[in-house]
Parts: structure tokens; C-alpha cells; sequence
């Protein structure tokens, strides 16, 4: 009987230093994630205590042998009486202590991802964004001020786009921009961005039927714009052009559907792929961009349900321009997002501004202020 009475006692004790020792592991976990949580937890029952004196004093929170906690320094020998906390009451101020550190991280983690100083994105981290369903945020620029701006909104893909042919050069189409003119658009980009990739597109005439002045264009796009990647219109037709760039370590992100550069062949900006044929063969050059080694690719004005179908197929992110919402991310041009060239209103753009008004209401109070002589005024002069 005794022997058993022992046994029961030998088991409820092993039981009580089973549990001390999970607590000791959570607890030593949690210092380990954050010391400064821990011993803020742990110091808690030193504010519980009543001072003789009704002043706070400093010290330690001990636990004593019947599970309560309280200031070591308290007691007869300091002139403060010791206020026993209750284990209950001081897992209660634990758990206060670390939901509050939870929610903190949940910020700051909030805050690192939509802040713009944050890390580089690269076109690894567009994959890691696909494979964990983050949309990618895409948009055009094509100076120093907008992009600078564009930057530190905290947008995660900028297009120097040869669409700076229409809004900037004010060519009816894409083909006549050169070159040198895309160099330069992409200098004043990537001088003022930290954190967006930065994609620069080859133009008409660089790269297609003939892979080695493809190549001889990417280099010159990378060495002296200093940008993340380029990108290339086209599928099967452009296969050995995209093959030499990529072999020479350059990123390649493809545009399938509507492309611009082909418009004279298209004779018309409406929606493409809508036939079985057309939607088969995009379809297909998708799958061989992939497996070429593309990191993504644009799609441009096709049916949203195709676009779904592709990016479902893909490893690789999908980026829409018209081709509804099932893409891996969006991308618009700037000028018509943000309502300064309001000539351009297709269905799929959203205006985000009106800046076109803005900027003519202020251009015409400036006028106004010059011609009446309010321009400048006192404060407005050395």
C-alpha cells in the first residue's frame, strides 16, 4: 500500500517536472526570439507590489515554492511589503505581453513588405510573389521626378516602356523609337529607383530576324542603363534571339497577345486571341518563354478566361495589361493611369487621377498670377 502510495506520488511529481520542462522550453524559446519580451514578462510582478512608503522600487520577479511570483528585493530588509502574484495572474500578463509583441511584428512585417526602402525586388522574388499568390504591381515610367515617385509608392516592377514613343515622343505608334532614345529613358529610371525591377524594352527593329544584334542591343541596354532586365515581344517567331540574350545572363521577360511593335501586321488594336488558332498558338509560345529560361512574360488585350488558363499552366508570374484579373499582376501606363493623356480611354484602363485638369487649372492660375503682377509678391523675392 505504501509502496503504491509512493509510486502515485513518484508519478504526479514526474508529471509536474514534465510540465516545468515544457514551460522551461517555451520560455526559453521566447527568450530566444525576443529577450527584451522575456524579461519584460518577467520583471511584470515588480509593478504588482505595495510599497510601505507608496513609492515603486526596482528589482526581480522570484517565483516561490507555491507557484506565485513576487519581487525578490521586496521584504522586511527593504522596508516593502512583497505582494505574491498568482501563476494564473502572471501567465495571464505572459500571454498579454507576447500578443502584443505578435501584433507589433504583424505591423512591422506589413511595413517592410509595402515599404519602398525595403529589399530589392528581383525577378526571383516575382516568383516567390506567384508562388505565394501576391499580386505584382506594375507601371510605367520614363524619367527621373516620375520615377522617383513611382519608387517610393512602393511599386514592385517598373517598365520603361517603348510606349515612351506615344506619351513622351508623341509618335502615333511604337515603332519609331530608337535605340539610343530607350537608353536614355531607362538612365534616368534606374538612377532613381532603390527598389522596383527595372525592365526596359528592345525596340522595333533591334532584336527581330537576327540574334545577334539582339544581343548586341540587350548588352548595350544593360551596360548602359544600368536595368535589372529587358523585354521582348514576340514567341516562336523570336526564339534564337531570345536564346543568344539569355545565354549571355540576361533576363528576359516576354509580351504575347496584342504587341505593339506588330500593329502594321495586326491592322487593328482589338482584342486578340479570341479564335481557337490564335489562342492555341499563345498558348504554346507561353510554354516555350517559359522553358526558354523568360522570368514572365506580359499579356496584352486577350480574353481574361485565356489569360487565366496561361497563368494556371505557368511557374512563371503573368502580367496583364487589358487581359483581365486572373494574371499574376497588372500594369498600365502612367500618363493614362494617372489621367494626364486623356485622349486614350480604352475599357480595361482605370484612372487613378485627373491630372490633365489639375495641371491645366494650375498652368492657368500661374498665368493669371504673372499677367496680373501677383507673381512673385514680397516673400517671393531676395
Amino acid at each position: 500500500m505504501v509502496y503504491r502510495t509512493n509510486f502515485v506520488v513518484y508519478r504526479a511529481n514526474l508529471a509536474v517536472y514534465r510540465a516545468n520542462f515544457v514551460v522551461y522550453r517555451a520560455n526559453l524559446a521566447v527568450y530566444r526570439a525576443s529577450p527584451g519580451v522575456y524579461r519584460k514578462v518577467h520583471t511584470a510582478a515588480a509593478r504588482f507590489r505595495v510599497s510601505a512608503g507608496g513609492k515603486a522600487g526596482g528589482g526581480n520577479a522570484g517565483q516561490h515554492a507555491d507557484g506565485t511570483y513576487a519581487n525578490r528585493n521586496t521584504g522586511p530588509a527593504s522596508g516593502q511589503k512583497s505582494f505574491s502574484l498568482p501563476k494564473s495572474v502572471f501567465c495571464e500578463l505572459f500571454h498579454v505581453h507576447l500578443r502584443r509583441k505578435t501584433e507589433k511584428t504583424k505591423f512591422m512585417s506589413v511595413a517592410i513588405t509595402s515599404d519602398s526602402t525595403s529589399r530589392k525586388v528581383t525577378t526571383h522574388r516575382l516568383m516567390e510573389m506567384k508562388q505565394r499568390g501576391e499580386k505584382i504591381s506594375m507601371l510605367t515610367a520614363y524619367d527621373y521626378s516620375m520615377a522617383k515617385i513611382i519608387d517610393r509608392a512602393g511599386m514592385d516592377v517598373i517598365l520603361v516602356g517603348d510606349s515612351a514613343s506615344n506619351v513622351m515622343a508623341g509618335n502615333v505608334t511604337t515603332l519609331p523609337i530608337t535605340l539610343d532614345q530607350m537608353i536614355y529613358h531607362g538612365k534616368s529610371v534606374v538612377k532613381a529607383v532603390k527598389r522596383a525591377l527595372v525592365v526596359v524594352d528592345l525596340p522595333f527593329g533591334t532584336y527581330q530576324g537576327n540574334s545577334k544584334e539582339a544581343l548586341s542591343s540587350a548588352i548595350r541596354v544593360m551596360k548602359e542603363t544600368h536595368a535589372d532586365c529587358i523585354k521582348m515581344e514576340g514567341g516562336a517567331e523570336i526564339r534564337e534571339s531570345i536564346e543568344r540574350v539569355l545565354c549571355a545572363g540576361i533576363p528576359i521577360m516576354g509580351h504575347l497577345g496584342l504587341t505593339p511593335q506588330s500593329i502594321n501586321k495586326f491592322g487593328t488594336y482589338a482584342v486578340r486571341a479570341r479564335g481557337e488558332v490564335e489562342a492555341n498558338k499563345l498558348i504554346d509560345d507561353a510554354h516555350l518563354l517559359e522553358e526558354l529560361g523568360c522570368f514572365g512574360i506580359v499579356l496584352e488585350k486577350i480574353p481574361a478566361m485565356l489569360t487565366k488558363q496561361v497563368s494556371e499552366a505557368l511557374t512563371i508570374p503573368t502580367v496583364s495589361i487589358g487581359a483581365g484579373r486572373y494574371a499574376d499582376g497588372q500594369v498600365l501606363v502612367m500618363h493614362d493611369m494617372l489621367g494626364i493623356n486623356q485622349e486614350f480611354s480604352p475599357r480595361f484602363l482605370r484612372r487613378y487621377a485627373d491630372l490633365g485638369t489639375v495641371i491645366t487649372k494650375a498652368v492657368q492660375a500661374y498665368i493669371e498670377d504673372v499677367k496680373n503682377g501677383d507673381f512673385p509678391n514680397e516673400k517671393e523675392q531676395y
